[in-house]
């Protein structure tokens, strides 16, 4: 039987766009409550008036920063009293920048990396996690990536940022051994969202890349945070892999009239 969200509130990092604005309507449709966060505060501006009229929740939009230690901290400190208790947090919240090989990157792209996808996911996480551990109740949904599993061509430093999202889960699902605290691992493959475009900084080149098959959608991956959260209580969903149907690996992808070939060729 699944779980009722009716009235629990989610907060879901990095919500303007992709994954995360597909998760605030589809955790909305379950009669949650949400607290959006971005960097593009106008975009959940306008989420808020939508998600209101169609689904007659209540919608916290604020901006955030996840890679500002001290925003994020000041962020959760001064949150209404109302909005305090969060009972589901999706660390959704981080990006790739570029696909050079190693020895011809950017510094500056390493430390985006890092500080958003590691070192932002642990902010928030630790800022939710002590009111979750007082209630003894709650779930983090961390969306990660199959290339924390896996190696290619190009993904160094972002893979080896989901590598560290993936035990981050792991080493969080041991710690809370005992609780009634959830955690759930979600790694999707080929996702067509503002991902590649962020990352090469290049719309035809991104446009490119996901014709000729079928690629995820953005509500795929917030579908399955969905199925995740409503789980009985005593099952915890602590690992997802998702691709689509026409990848096997990172770097198997099979295209429509061309051979399969590493993802980056």
């Amino acid at each position: 039987m699944s779980l009722d969200l009716k009235n629990k509130t989610v907060l879901i990092t990095g919500a303007s766009s992709g994954i995360g604005r597909a998760a605030a309507y589809d955790f909305a449709k379950q009669g949650c409550r949400l607290i959006l966060t971005a960097r593009r505060v106008e975009r959940l501006e306008a989420m808020k008036k939508e998600i209101g009229e169609r689904y007659s929740v209540d919608v916290l939009p604020f901006k955030l920063d996840v890679q500002d230690k001290l925003g994020v901290k000041e962020a959760f400190k001064s949150l209404p009293e109302a909005w305090q208790a969060i009972d589901v947090l999706v660390n959704n919240a981080g990006l790739a920048l570029s696909s050079h090989k190693m020895q011809e990157a950017e510094l500056e792209d390493w430390d985006v990396m890092v500080d958003t996808n590691i070192k932002g996911l642990l902010y928030v996480t630790h800022a939710v996690l002590k009111g979750m551990v007082a209630r003894n109740s709650g779930h983090i949904i961390n969306i990660s990536s199959v290339a924390g599993s896996e190696h290619y061509l190009g993904g160094n430093v972002y893979s080896m940022t989901k590598h560290a999202v993936k035990a981050i889960s792991a080493s969080l699902r041991i710690d809370l051994l005992g609780s009634a605290i959830r955690v759930s691992d979600i790694a999707p493959g080929a996702v067509h969202t503002e991902f590649s475009e962020v990352r090469w900084n290049d719309k035809k080149r991104s446009d490119d890349f996901y014709a000729g098959f079928q690629p995820l959608k953005a509500e795929d991956i917030s579908d399955a945070a969905v199925y995740c959260a409503t789980r009985p209580l005593h099952v915890d969903v602590s690992e997802m892999k998702i691709f689509p149907t026409a990848q096997a690996s990172c770097n198997h992808l099979h295209k429509s009239g061309v051979k399969p070939a590493s993802l980056f060729d």
